[in-house]
């Protein structure tokens, strides 16, 4: 997903979410681990009046998302649909880079001022040094979301274990996705992904920009390599559905990237855009497996990726700029409901052809629901009011989009009360989990 900043120059560095940065089956209740309470969102009077024309019709009328829905502006809306980065390790610390990108000096202030419906956590914008710091960072941001509109924030990061580690120390450190898939054990997937997760909400954080489901056919793969599963479709769909499995069973959204699939690529989307020449019957065959199983096991997202498959979509854009990848494939074909992110939008794979403005719009118009990491978030947010106040974007897909997000708040347990519990991480069984599975790689 995002790219080096501030002179980072290892590879892992570049591999941020989606790229490295993103509904479900399991229970939405908190963590039964979740102990002394840190954060509590109140709870706000909705009204009941019935929600707008949605295409996503499963949930009972007057849920909780769909009245919070119903009380929102447009530019709330507008806003929902955005998640962005912060910089700095305190709610209420000031930081040059918030006061330069946002015009406000804190990352509670940035909440505050563009009620973004996300947030996504990084080490290289300061945001993790311990566990006791990152579990009152995000309790700090819930707050500002909650002082400042209807729908709460989901605080995300991009925890794929290995190679793109953002939590790094303080956390358990388990296998990559690569070293699992050697052991040849989907359990070895749920189990890692369930600690995963269950460290994931002791730290206030609701959702992982994980599993990788892409099939890693390309030895020279510049960006994906160790963090997929391994090469064979089958098995890498295998690991994907039991890992999926595993986030919801600790209570935390699982994010399934990169949709259509980031394996045949040697070229890396943070600094280029690669090109994928699969036909569709490959693509089925090659690419799909891994997304399919995710689907239906649950996924609570799709991330999208910043690459061109030409026989899919003849039009020369990205994927996640393709209707035809993301409504004709994803949506229609696969039969996905949930929410489709995109890949960090600050990439240089899907800013080549259009412009940061232009690039917000036509990921809503290709299915896009998140709108992740814009360079510009208000030029990009600008861009998308305006195109629905012209009629370019219908109101009822703005409002499609956002009952996604809040459908998948609200089943992950995002409205509150969502408490955190640092000094949980690293326990023994979790410990037993990582050596477990280190032993079994083969």
């Amino acid at each position: 997903m995002p790219r080096i900043r501030h002179g980072i120059g290892m590879l892992a560095a570049l591999l941020v979410t989606g790229c490295g940065s993103g509904i479900g089956a399991a229970s939405s209740a908190p963590s039964p681990r979740a102990s002394a309470p840190v954060s509590v969102v109140p709870s706000s009077s909705l009204p009941s009046s019935p929600p707008p024309p949605s295409s996503s019709a499963d949930q009972p009328s007057g849920s909780r998302a769909e009245r919070t829905l119903a009380e929102m502006s447009l530019r709330d809306k507008v806003a929902q649909l955005f998640t962005v980065v912060v910089w700095g390790q305190k709610a209420g610390a000031a930081s040059k880079e918030n006061q330069a990108r946002y015009g406000v000096a804190t990352p509670a202030q940035v909440v505050e001022k563009f009620r973004p419906g996300g947030v996504i956590l990084f080490d290289w914008a300061g945001n993790v040094s311990g566990a006791s710091q990152v579990a009152a960072l995000t309790t700090g941001l819930r707050e500002a979301a909650a002082r400042s509109g209807e729908a709460p924030l989901m605080i995300g990061v991009d925890q794929e274990n290995g190679l793109v580690s953002r939590l790094k120390s303080i956390v358990t450190t388990f296998p990559g996705a690569s070293e699992i898939g050697k052991t040849g054990r989907t359990a070895n997937a749920r189990d890692v992904a369930r600690a995963t997760g269950e460290e994931l909400l002791d730290l206030g954080i609701s959702l992982d920009f994980a599993p990788v489901a892409d099939v890693n056919i390309n030895p020279r793969n510049p960006v994906i390599g160790p963090r997929a599963y391994g090469s064979d479709p089958g098995k890498v769909a295998a690991m994907v559905g039991a890992a999926v499995d595993g986030f919801h069973a600790a209570g935390v959204a699982a994010v399934a990237k990169h949709f259509p699939g980031h394996g045949d690529t040697s070229v890396d989307s943070h600094t280029g855009l690669p090109v994928i020449t699969h036909s569709k019957t490959q693509w089925r065959k090659l690419d799909a497996p891994p997304f399919r199983e995710a689907i239906t096991h649950g996924v609570d997202a799709i991330m999208s990726a910043h690459v061109v498959m030409p026989k899919l979509d003849p039009s020369g854009d990205p994927s996640t700029l393709s209707h035809r990848i993301l409504t004709g494939l994803l949506r229609e074909e696969l039969g996905f409901d949930g929410v489709i992110s995109t890949d960090a939008l600050d990439m240089a794979g899907v800013r080549k052809k259009y412009g940061d403005a232009e690039v917000a719009v036509r990921a809503v118009l290709a299915g896009a629901d998140i709108l992740l990491m814009p360079p510009n978030l208000p030029k990009a947010y600008d861009a998308v009011l305006d195109a629905v106040k012209s009629g370019r974007i219908s109101e009822r897909r703005i409002d499609e989009s956002v009952l996604r997000i809040l459908r998948l708040k609200e089943k992950r347990g995002v409205f509150g009360p969502i408490r955190t519990d640092p000094g949980a991480l690293k326990s023994a069984a979790h410990r037993k989990v990582a050596d477990r599975v280190f032993a079994a790689v083969r």
